[in-house]
Order: C-alpha cells, then sequence, then structure tokens
C-alpha cells in the first residue's frame, strides 16, 4: 500500500474527499460545538393551529451528534437557537454550565456569526480588541467576544485544538461581503491562537444557492439531509487539516497528562 493515498497530495482540495467514518476526526475522544441553531439541529415549520413559525432544536439531528454517530466520539452541544457570541460568552455558556472544568473537550468546533453580523448587524470589531493575557478586558464587539470564548476554553483545555467555521456563500452581494469579512476574522484567530484551525466554507463549500436548498433545506433552516452533510464536510475537513499538519496532532491521546514535551 502507497501510504501518500492517506496522506493526500498537496493539489487536494479540503473537500475533495467526503468521509462518512469521521476519518482522523475520531482521534478526539471529545468534542464540543459551539454554536447557534445551526450547531442545535433546528428545523423550522409552521403550527397547524395559528400558522405561527415554530423554531425546534432538536439536538440529536445537529451535526455534532452526526459526528458523534459518525466518529465515536462523545460530542456536546454548547449550542441554541439564535446564538450569538456576545450572548453566549456573557451569560449562556455560565448559565448551562458549560465552562465546567469536567466537560473540557479535547476538540471544539466553534460556529458562531450568522446572528451576530446578518441578523443583528452587530459591530465586527477588529483584533485590536482582544487583550491576549485578559480575555476579560475584550471590547464588547463580535471579534472580541469570539476571542473571548476561545481564551476562556483554552484556560479549561490548554491542548485543545479549535476548529473555527466560516459561512458558505449563497446569501445576498452585500451579505457576502460580511461572510468574507467573517472569514478573514477567522484565518487571523488562526494566525493569533496556537492549536487553531479554520473549516473554510466560505472558499471550499458548495454554494448554498436555491438548488442546494431544494435539497438540504426546510424552509429557513437545515432538513436532516442537511445535517447529516454538514457533518461529512467538518470531518472530512478536519480529516483533512488532521492528514496534512500529522505532527500537530499526535500529542493529542495525551492531553490532560504531564509528560516531556521535548521527547515528542
Amino acid at each position: 500500500m502507497d501510504i501518500r493515498t492517506i496522506m493526500g497530495d498537496e493539489n487536494e482540495k479540503p473537500l475533495d474527499r467526503l468521509v462518512s467514518d469521521g476519518g482522523f476526526t475520531g482521534i478526539f475522544r471529545t468534542i464540543a460545538c459551539v454554536g447557534d441553531s445551526l450547531a442545535s439541529g433546528e428545523f423550522e415549520v409552521k403550527r397547524v393551529s395559528d400558522g405561527t413559525t415554530m423554531y425546534l432544536d432538536r439536538y440529536d439531528y445537529s451535526w455534532g451528534q452526526y459526528i458523534a454517530r459518525m466518529a465515536g466520539s462523545t460530542v456536546y452541544n454548547f449550542s441554541k437557537g439564535g446564538m450569538t457570541a456576545r450572548e453566549y460568552m456573557q451569560s449562556f455558556a455560565n448559565a448551562n454550565g458549560f465552562f465546567r472544568p469536567e466537560l473540557a473537550a479535547n476538540a471544539y468546533i466553534i460556529a458562531l456569526g450568522v446572528n451576530d453580523l446578518l441578523n443583528r448587524k452587530w459591530e465586527l470589531g477588529s483584533i485590536d480588541d482582544i487583550d491576549m493575557n485578559d480575555y476579560r478586558n475584550n471590547k464588547d464587539t463580535f471579534i472580541g467576544n469570539y476571542a473571548a470564548i476561545i481564551q476562556k476554553y483554552k484556560e479549561i483545555s490548554p491542548d485543545a485544538r479549535f476548529f473555527l467555521v466560516t459561512m458558505p456563500t449563497g446569501r445576498s452581494a452585500s451579505c457576502d461581503e460580511l461572510v468574507k469579512a467573517h472569514r478573514d476574522t477567522m484565518l487571523k484567530f488562526a494566525e493569533i491562537f496556537k492549536n487553531t484551525y479554520v473549516i473554510d466554507m466560505f472558499t471550499y463549500a458548495p454554494t448554498y444557492d436555491a438548488e442546494f436548498k431544494k435539497n438540504f433545506y426546510l424552509n429557513g433552516h437545515m432538513n436532516p439531509m442537511g445535517y447529516l452533510l454538514t457533518a461529512k464536510f467538518f470531518t472530512s475537513y478536519i480529516d483533512y487539516i488532521i492528514r496534512h499538519n500529522m505532527p500537530d496532532f499526535k500529542d493529542v491521546g495525551l492531553m490532560g497528562i504531564e509528560y516531556d514535551r521535548s521527547k515528542l
């Protein structure tokens, strides 16, 4: 067998090879999914009684739980429909115990920004909004709050790997400008935070156009096939990152253990 068939070549793109078993994502025994409705398996339907819209967070259908079943990992849903980075950091996580040390994870997949930037149109901010020494001093912008989430979880799980999700294209031109700014921000985070990578849906995912939504959406949110497909996108992307950066992940099984790192 040629090991290069496993590793992939330099021309391989992140989603060229879709995995169905989680691929190397399975090296993470615990994964925390920080996000909004799309991280919560939310379905959008009309009530029979009065025609009003129901938004139902069905976590068993979330991409996180599809990842759990594919990869055999324990996956935590640290999410809720409508979630923003501001609410997550300033109230939601503490109120739900998501910062408890016993829930420290090997990996964090963070998918936030739609509600902050596209729906509420809150300030994006800049990297200057981050106090790298104390997240409590971060400014109350999207970047400040999002960075604080990373910084807080790095306190709880110092050796964890972080995967930051960008938004796919397919909205209006004005929205896609914000989506690109969000993508650029995630890339900056990956530069300034150790063990941090980007799942770049903006660049590599298919366009979420009318044809895509006809098959994978139920009204304004995904259907079961859409959430499963998203799980395949994320596990395949993480698998790609690991295969192309093997030395970065060789100590994943030693998280939480004191050992001589010079001997790796």
